[in-house]
């Protein structure tokens, strides 16, 4: 071979300048672009402020706001009016249920005296009865069919006679209602206590006196009888008999205790425990 011959190189051939500058340039424009991409999303962007233009209203605001107030104001009144309401019928309804309870009780204790009293007002009854006029003439028994004028003649014996003579030995003395002696009594007082004269036990009042024994007719009366004035186990008085037509009696607070004929006051019935 020829020493002038062609023998192709080992190097890369070379480029020309302008496509190196291209190459750069492209290079350079990718790299610009890929910082600037980098620092876009690195940095947030703010947007572009907008101006907005508001309508232009023409209203009052100042009387808008003081009827908003003024409306406010009036319900919270009416809600404290309402308020109040409903805790005034509350407490008139509380008020009310009390008052009928103390109106029950009240009735009831009224009830409870009332019929506590029942045997005293007969007792009282008989008492008006008895202040009628003393002065009335005394009628003679001995018109009426088997009198009992007869037994004056009799004498008075035995538990009869303690009897008798401890009710006229009182004659005199004070009637007091519920006194049972020695100063005063009142008209089952006096029974009772002429009948302890005998050793005889007798109930208190009049209503249970009038049950005690046995029932005998007003003209077959014997000393030491008990009278009694109205219903039978109902009485309202009683006395007793001491013969010759007449009975003793506390009659009322006017009198005292007296001796009174049968006819001054006839008795409703009598019994005798002897």
């Amino acid at each position: 071979m020829s020493h002038t011959a062609h023998i192709p190189s080992h190097r890369k051939p070379r480029r020309s300048a302008s496509k190196l500058a291209v190459r750069a340039g492209v290079a350079g424009g990718v790299l610009s672009t890929l910082a600037m991409a980098g620092t876009a999303s690195a940095t947030p962007v703010e947007p572009a402020p907008e101006t907005l233009e508001m309508p232009v209203l023409d209203l009052d605001l100042g009387a808008e706001v003081a009827s908003a107030v003024t409306a406010a104001a009036d319900n919270s009144r009416a809600a404290a009016v309402e308020g109040e309401l409903t805790a005034q019928e509350e407490t008139a309804r509380t008020g009310a249920a009390a008052q009928a309870k103390k109106a029950k009780e009240d009735a009831q204790k009224k009830a409870d005296a009332e019929k506590k009293a029942k045997a005293e007002a007969e007792r009282k009854a008989a008492a008006e009865r008895a202040t009628r006029n003393d002065g009335r003439s005394t009628l003679s028994l001995k018109s009426a069919p088997n009198n009992n004028d007869d037994d004056t003649a009799k004498p008075v014996t035995g538990s009869a006679s303690a009897i008798v003579n401890f009710a006229r030995a009182q004659v005199g003395k004070a009637y007091v209602m519920g006194s049972t002696g020695p100063s005063a009594y009142d008209c089952s007082g006096l029974v009772q206590a002429a009948y302890r004269q005998a050793n005889i036990s007798l109930s208190r009042t009049s209503q249970s006196q009038s049950l005690a024994g046995r029932s005998v007719s007003l003209s077959n009366l014997q000393p030491g009888d008990i009278l009694y004035w109205g219903p039978k186990g109902s009485a309202y008085h009683v006395a007793i008999y001491v013969g010759g037509g007449k009975f003793v009696g506390a009659q009322n607070p006017r009198t005292g205790i007296v001796e009174r004929s049968l006819s001054y006051d006839r008795p409703s019935g009598a019994v005798r425990v002897l």
